[in-house]
This record gives structure tokens, sequence and C-alpha cells, in this order.
């Protein structure tokens, strides 16, 4: 749709211009610091940024009700850059360009409503929101996307140049860093470190194919990023972990998303993330902070963060009712299917602390809740939604389990609804579901196959038959008749069919 054939009184607001003042804040100390360099914590004191638009109080200049229309009407531009995550560019990164914007199909993913079978097992209405359906086939594609704008911008307007991506990964943060990162061929170099053999065949493929230096390195992904933390510290390289504060700020636009399916209409909404290194949550929270305090939506929904039994050190640090008494701890983490959570040390941590109290305070009620669930139940649940027709990968599957037991705790009543968040595509952790399957689960997972949730291919080969379809050798017709009428019979059988009348 052209610009012209919009409304007048909402052409001037469709293109964003470049605005705003981003600075580095810290969390620590205070001290800001200008976003024309690569920074992740601060020079000062160490601790970890926030990013601050020192020019925000112009967006509530714009009436909520205005925004809306702006959003709405902006997805109907033929524009790339607005596309994606960047629809919602006051918000996300103003002072970018829309030239040097990255867009490789991120961003709006589908909610999909759960069938009524499962949303009767369950006990509440609630969506699944596919984050899998991004390019990489992961929520971190919306973090990059800014990230890689950032740098993109960097490099084109401020001459910053032979630049080499690296982070830590648990599989999904590699696969998008080394996709968005060879989009930029030529002006970024990728390289990424993996926990040996802790991330699955299918993940690992994926930076591979991008062409990223794939580096594999005794332990977790806990001792991966205190490497490439070392690293960043020590040379000139863009670290694209969730500490870099643009990661966070391009997944705001979940929260932007989710306002906007529901027509900015937040109440009786409840919002469900696996937390992992808490970069997720932290946004979730931002990005509906954001749009309240801009009246574009008039009510913050609750959000609920799930961790494993494996990996659950968020869950024990609000175990304690008391903010006075609480006391971070990081734990040595468990074997977990929910990979991309099993993070014992969140580096995202101190923004979660700050902004949970900020968000219960604006709410003014507890409106942020911590759950765990263990192994046991994210394969069970996840088993159970893609049977019920979605593509639930295994944090989707802990998103599930945490909705659950939200449930029976109370902090979810009857009459919300819950959007969880399905973090990655189900095809990335194919290999858990066939262990579930195959009953061959190590004993440290803890999990015990459920018959009625198991499955397996059935050979179709009749004793009677001598020979059969090969590839190259074809049959007589004889006996290709033969072979077709005792495989349809044996089928038939096994699936108890009566013949037509």
């Amino acid at each position: 749709m052209q610009l012209q054939d919009f409304p007048e009184e909402i052409q001037g607001y469709l293109v964003p211009k470049v605005g705003g003042e981003l600075v580095y804040h810290c969390l620590g100390c205070h001290m800001e610091y200008p976003v024309d360099q690569l920074l992740y914590t601060c020079p000062n004191c160490g601790s970890v940024l926030m990013m601050k638009d020192k020019e925000f109080e112009r967006l509530k200049e714009v009436p909520g009700s205005l925004w809306r229309k702006i959003f709405d009407y902006r997805k109907m531009l033929n524009i790339d850059a607005l596309k994606g995550i960047f629809l919602y560019h006051e918000f996300v990164a103003p002072i970018i360009p829309l030239e040097d914007i990255i867009y490789l199909g991120e961003g709006h993913t589908p909610q999909v409503m759960a069938n009524e079978s499962l949303r009767k097992k369950v006990g509440v209405d609630f969506y699944f929101k596919n984050d899998g359906q991004n390019p990489s086939a992961s929520f971190k594609d919306r973090g990059m996307a800014s990230a890689l704008s950032y740098i993109n911008y960097l490099v084109r307007r401020r001459g910053i140049g032979d630049i080499l991506s690296i982070c830590a990964s648990t599989g999904d943060t590699s696969a998008s860093a080394a996709l968005y990162s060879a989009y930029l061929q030529g002006v970024v170099k990728s390289a990424v470190l993996l926990p040996h053999k802790k991330v699955t065949p299918q993940q690992l493929s994926q930076p591979l194919g991008s062409g990223a230096q794939v580096f594999e390195i005794p332990g977790v992904f806990d001792d991966c990023m205190k490497v490439v933390e070392r690293m960043a510290e020590t040379y000139n390289v863009a670290l694209l972990n969730s500490k870099n504060v643009w990661r966070i700020k391009g997944q705001e636009s979940y929260s932007y998303e989710i306002a906007q399916w529901f027509d900015y209409d937040m109440t009786n909404k409840v919002v469900v993330v696996p937390i992992g290194n808490a970069g997720n949550i932290t946004a979730v929270i931002q990005g509906f902070l954001n749009f309240f305090d801009t009246q574009v939506i008039e009510c913050l929904p609750k959000v609920i963060g799930v961790q494993s039994e494996h990996a659950n050190p968020v869950y024990r640090y609000y175990l304690e009712p008391d903010v006075e008494k609480r006391v971070w701890r990081p734990v040595v983490v468990r074997p977990s299917v929910a990979q991309a959570a099993m993070i014992g040390n969140p580096v995202s941590m101190p923004r979660v602390i700050r902004l949970v109290e900020e968000y219960n305070s604006k709410a003014e009620e507890k409106k942020v809740f911590v759950v765990e669930v263990s192994e046991q139940e994210i394969m069970d649940w996840e088993l159970t939604a893609n049977r019920n027709g979605h593509i639930a990968c295994t944090q989707g599957g802990e998103s599930l389990a945490g909705l659950v037991r939200a449930l029976k705790e109370g902090i979810v009543e009857k009459g919300e609804i819950a959007i969880l968040d399905s973090t990655a595509h189900v095809l990335k952790f194919v290999d858990f579901q066939n262990m579930y399957f195959q009953d061959n689960f190590p004993p440290e997972f803890e999990i015990l196959p459920k018959a009625e949730l198991k499955n397996f291919p059935q050979l179709i080969k009749p004793e009677s038959l001598k020979v059969v379809p090969e590839p190259g050798k074809q049959l007589s017709p004889e006996d290709f008749e033969r072979f077709v009428a005792l495989t349809v019979e044996d089928i038939a059988r096994r699936l108890n069919l009566k013949p037509r009348e």
C-alpha cells in the first residue's frame, strides 16, 4: 500500500525518522556511555548495562491511541526495514536509519490457540507463540536483527570495520549469530563457542552451514560464556550474547507483537517464558513497561518465568519472600532437555531484579512470578502439545509445564488467557523426542517415558511375500499386485478398519 493511500492524519508518522538519544546505562554505578562503541559491561564498575533513551519522554507526546494506529497501519507498508521487529522502530532502536536495518524475515511469529481438547486438559485458554518460525528457527533472531543492524550502522556511519562477532551458545544463539553475520558478508566474520556434545546435531549444523568458525570446549554453557566474556574484555570482538544490550532491545518486540495481536488489550493476559540466560524475560518485561509508560497498553499482563529443577537459580532467588533477605547464588546445572534454559548463572539477572521491582511497582501488585518444573513434565507436556497440533520445542514444553504449575499454585486463574513462548522449532530437538520414544534417556535426565506418549514406526512386510519393491528393481505386475494387496490387508488389520459395504 502506498503512503499517499493512508489517512492524511497518519501519513506523517508511518515512516519513522531517526531520533532519540540512546546511551548505555550501568545498573551498578549508574554511569552512562555513548552508543558509538561496542560496550557490554560498565568500564567503571563492571556491571551489566541497560539501554536508555534520554529522550523517551518524546514518545509520550504521541497519544497511546495514535501509537496503536501507527503500528497497525505501518504493517501495510511495503518497506522491508519495517516488516520485522523494526515495525516498532521508535521503541527498538530509533537512532538506526532504515537503510542500515537488516531484515531476514524475523518477527511477527504466529500465535496459535490450543485446540479445545488441550485447553480442557490444561484448564485454561492459551496460545503458543511459535518463535521457531523465525529465519534460524528460534527467537534469537529478534535480538540478532537488532544487534547486527547496529553493527551495520557502526560500519556504514562510523567507519568501524574488520569486525568479528562471537558468542557462547547452547545452539540457538550460535545459529542466529552465524546467519545474521553471514548476511553481512565481507563486513562481519563469525565465531561461536559451544559446549562439547551438549548441542543437538541439528543445531550444530546451522552455524557450520552459515560458514562460522565453530569451537567446542569442555563443560556447559556457563563455561563457554566465561571464555567469550574474557575474549570480549581482551580483544576487539562483537559479543552477541544477551549480555549485549542490543540483543535485549530486539527481543522487546516479542511483547509489542503480543500486545498488537490482542488489539492492545492486555487485561487478563498471562505471558509465560522459559528463563535461560534471563535475556528473554528481561526483554519481555521491558517491552511491556515501554508500552505501558506510553499508554499503548493500559495495564500490565502477568509474566511467569519458568525454570527446570536442573537449572533453577532464579526460582531459588525468588523463593525468599523478603526482598532484603534474597541472596543471588548461581547453581551447577544438571542435564536438561530444555537446553537453551540450561544455564546456572544468567548474565541478565541484575536486569531482571531491577525490572521485576519496577514492573510490580507500576502494576501496583505482584505481576511477575517464577515457577519450577521437572524434566519429566517438560517432555510430557511438549509431546502432549504436539499431539494436539502444535510444533512446540522442549522450551515450549517447559512453558506449558510452567503454565500447568502456575495454575496449581493459584498464580493463574480461570478466565485468564496465557501466551506461551515456544522459543525454537521442534525439529531442533527431535533427538530428545526419539530418546523418549526409545526409552534411552540417561539416568541423570530423570525422565521415564509414558506408554501413551511413545510412538514408533512399524515395518509392514508380510511374511508370505517372496519379493518386495527395491530401488532399481521392478516387480512383475503379478508380484506388485500381490505386494499391494497383502500390504493393504496388514495395515487395515493394524488400524482395525472395516471393509466398505
